[in-house]
């Protein structure tokens, strides 16, 4: 585990009146902000996330974090302030989750999304910070309580702890395998219960050893089983495994058109040029 897991979002008790999100509309928004935040910290968050003046806003509490991460990392890791924030904006129908981030440690975006569409969120855009770097593991809870609210829309307790779960799981797997194989890994076993669910213990082993082989990674024993723990409370829930994976071809198809776009090639064209200039740094320091 990197870095005390000291984060909020965790979202129940609000510091504004709520009022019904029933017809939100694209572009609407939603923030999370810990309640142990500063008054300054909190315009600063709130400034850095270009929340307009009458934004409904959540409190999120500590207790809420320990509430919903207990179960899958220790006390003493949750830490005893809530201070992460969040931002959820209503995305146009049909064009899935995007995630980004500013001092978040331990969770990636794609743990972020992976998790997300578990528990049912679709077609929002989420930024979460914090004022000092925090591993982000307590906001998923807030992000998901803010959806409700925008999308008027109760998800199950139990699918929410199921969210929390695969997010600390892919985090802890992350840290063996790398992050992006392990996000890459639990999106391509949930694709593949997705198109055909499995009936027992057999074959859902089948289903993640296959998966791990395309990817070209290697799992232990333990990260088998701990992948088969998670997945056998997802396939046992009222999950909508249609939208799953269709809100994971979204995500992908966003990868996509980012690396397609005028932005996306400046990016790599960057990418390419720190790594022959990185080359040209090695070379130099041979060549004396």
């Amino acid at each position: 585990m990197k870095k005390i897991l000291t984060m909020a979002l965790l979202a129940f008790m609000l510091i504004s009146p709520i009022h019904s999100f029933a017809d939100a509309a694209e572009g609407d928004m939603i923030v999370t902000l810990g309640e142990n935040l500063t008054d300054q910290q909190k315009s600063s968050m709130l400034e850095e996330m270009n929340a307009p003046k009458d934004v409904q806003i959540i409190t999120v509490s500590n207790q809420e974090e320990h509430q919903y991460l207990g179960k899958y990392v220790s006390s003493s890791l949750i830490g005893t302030k809530a201070i992460s924030s969040s931002a959820i904006t209503i995305a146009a129908q049909g064009s899935g989750i995007s995630v980004k981030t500013k001092n978040i440690t331990w969770v990636t975006n794609e743990m972020y999304v992976n998790a997300l569409i578990t528990a049912g969120v679709k077609d929002a855009n989420i930024y979460i910070t914090a004022p000092v770097p925090v591993s982000g593991t307590a906001a998923l809870t807030g992000i998901i309580k803010a959806y409700e609210i925008s999308a008027d829309k109760t998800i199950p307790e139990d699918v929410k702890q199921a969210a929390n779960q695969e997010m600390v799981t892919t985090a802890k797997l992350g840290d063996a395998i790398g992050d992006k194989n392990a996000a890459a890994l639990i999106a391509k076993i949930k694709d593949e219960i997705a198109k055909n669910k499995p009936n027992n213990d057999q074959e859902l082993r089948a289903i993640i050893e296959n998966a791990a082989k395309e990817l070209g990674i290697t799992l232990t024993e333990a990260q088998i089983q701990s992948l088969m723990d998670l997945f056998n409370k997802l396939k046992n829930l009222n999950i909508n495994w249609n939208q799953v994976s269709d809100q994971l071809h979204k995500a992908q198809d966003q990868v996509t058109k980012f690396l397609s776009s005028d932005q996306g090639q400046s990016f790599l064209e960057k990418l390419k040029q720190f790594f022959i200039s990185l080359i040209d740094a090695i070379k130099s320091l041979f060549s004396k």
